[in-house]
């Protein structure tokens, strides 16, 4: 069976609001929050996120499931649709030290991702045929990820 390798297909920089917080009184439920902006940055593509764009967190014991679907604009302004799930372990006390305005350590939880696209411009359709992983990293501003294509 031939070994997984990957190469590196862009960096995303997400802006993301403030939640909409649907959970129960035992923090269990679900949030969702705007994506605001950003941008996103690779050897074949480049351009931002355009504020249309959403995250439907659900929140389970312990971890939350993601669900993010985002428009891009190439720098060229080819409209791509990028949607992804994922998981990530980011507890209370990861959020209290980004309220304080500190970075928590991105070793001490996990966050990954498995992102699809659609493009339609032929410029761009190799997308369509690609699988992709991506490392999550909370930042003050949003959220960062560092997006592999799987070889």
């Amino acid at each position: 069976m031939p070994e997984l390798s990957t190469r590196p297909l862009m960096k995303v920089f997400l802006d993301v609001g403030p939640a909409t917080d649907l959970r129960g009184g035992n923090t269990e439920g679900r949030l969702i929050y705007h994506v605001t902006g950003g941008s996103f940055e690779g050897e074949r593509l480049r351009g931002v996120v355009k504020p249309v764009s959403g995250d439907w967190v659900s929140v389970k014991d312990g971890f939350a499931r993601i669900d993010v679907r985002l428009l891009l604009e190439t720098d060229d302004g080819t409209a791509i649709y990028m949607a992804y799930e994922g998981v990530h372990t980011l507890s209370a006390e990861h959020r209290e030290i980004l309220a304080q305005g500190q970075m928590p350590d991105p070793g001490s939880y996990y966050f990954r991702v498995a992102p699809f696209f659609e493009a339609a411009d032929p410029k761009y359709q190799w997308l369509n045929k690609i699988v992709t992983v991506g490392v999550g990293t909370r930042t003050q501003q949003g959220v960062e990820y560092d997006v592999y294509e799987v070889l």
